[in-house]
């Protein structure tokens, strides 16, 4: 399960650093994408921001579930946001949401010891 989680937030890591760097840079891609999207650039920078931290938590010592939850709830917006503004695809946005549930579950036991619960108490 090791190898399995260190080679899924990889693969996290290098797709959401890349898109939140885009992003963040001002690719014209990405630049016409939040135009058609109609909120204004700003949401634009945040995502990237969300994105690259997101990525970045994945590698804190027992924050794995957090940066999974994250970039998870920005894959949900995405998900969304195709089937509803963008089109056409919202696939790849549906596979690496698996990717981050997959992390999720291989690091479910990091979950009470962030909700403040005790390992006694559970």
């Amino acid at each position: 399960m090791k190898y399995l989680s260190l080679g899924a937030r990889a693969l996290l890591t290098l797709v959401f650093v890349g898109a939140g760097a885009s992003k963040l840079i001002g690719v014209s891609m990405m630049v016409e994408t939040f135009e058609a999207i109609g909120f204004g650039q700003w949401l634009r920078y945040f995502t990237g921001l969300v994105e690259v931290g997101g990525a970045a938590l994945l590698w804190w010592p027992n924050r794995q579930v957090i940066g999974a939850s994250i970039l998870g709830g920005t894959m949900v917006g995405a998900v969304f946001t195709h089937l509803f503004i963008l089109g056409p695809s919202a696939a790849p946005a549906v596979g690496l949401g698996l990717i981050c549930t997959a992390v999720l579950y291989l690091h479910r036991d990091q979950i009470s010891e962030i909700l403040g619960q005790s390992k006694s108490n559970s």
